[in-house]
């Protein structure tokens, strides 16, 4: 047996399918219900996909980068790995709960660890009313979408739209719109993590619009609501020094 029990997931580039076969045999990888620590090898969209589908499961996620950017994972190396995992920060991250009514009267439940978005899904852009926890606070927003974000994801799509990007424990969400067209200039707004966000879609057969939730689609949605929830703890290994405090730091001053 290894120092630790370690399970290893790996995505379907050979780079990442390459790195599990060596690992595997090296550190004497074990079954996921036997492992105290998962070891994620890919990029962020594969830590995304470990994270929803080991959510059950207690052992933390420690990502090493066989993808591109990388912001979620730590460095690839195959030496002393135990060492690391020993040495390893945790951080907690929540995500968050996408209830989507859609037009034919069906209910879908998701939950985003980044964040959720609205797209318009036609030729002409999207028209929403925004409430904030019962509160109609936007009557009409025409843009091409709008997203909620947390803090663990407000340097993806978010961040790419122009939202703001938020510490881990900020205890805030980011709502932020996508090539808002009226109000022309209105950029966002931050939000308190426990607000209940819900975009009401209007006219929405002639300007339909769908939902997504870190890639889970809603096609032809009428309603979205958006809660974070807090009873589910993704648990996530970082390198000191290389935590996501520190990143996010890291990308504003990039």
């Amino acid at each position: 047996m290894p120092d630790r029990p370690i399970a290893f997931f790996a995505s379907r580039a050979p780079s990442a399918q390459e790195a599990e076969r060596i690992l595997s045999a090296r550190y004497n990888a074990v079954p996921v219900e036997e492992a105290e620590v998962i070891v994620a090898l890919g990029g962020d969209g594969f830590m995304l996909q470990t994270l929803h589908q080991t959510q059950a499961i207690a052992a933390p996620v420690y990502g090493m980068n066989r993808g591109t950017v990388g912001f979620l994972m730590n460095e690839y190396a195959e030496d002393d790995l135990i060492a690391r995992l020993d040495a390893a920060v945790e951080e907690v991250i929540h995500p968050l709960e996408m209830t989507a009514l859609a037009a034919d009267g069906s209910m879908h439940r998701e939950l985003a660890i980044n964040e959720v978005s609205l797209l318009r899904a036609g030729a002409q852009a999207a028209k929403l009313k925004i409430s904030i926890d019962g509160r109609v606070r936007m009557a009409e927003l025409v843009c091409d979408g709008a997203l909620v974000a947390t803090p663990a994801g407000s340097t993806a799509y978010n961040y790419s739209a122009h939202g703001p990007i938020l510490p881990i424990g900020s205890g805030v969400l980011a709502l932020t719109a996508m090539a808002a067209f009226r109000p022309r200039r209105w950029r966002g707004a931050l939000l308190p993590e426990k607000a209940v966000v819900r975009i009401d879609v209007l006219d929405a057969q002639k300007r339909p619009v769908m939902a997504d939730a870190d890639g889970h689609s809603v096609r032809n949605v009428r309603s979205v609501e958006i809660r974070s929830e807090p009873s589910i703890r993704h648990r996530i290994l970082f390198d000191p020094g290389h935590g996501l405090e520190e990143r996010l730091l890291q990308e504003q001053f990039v």
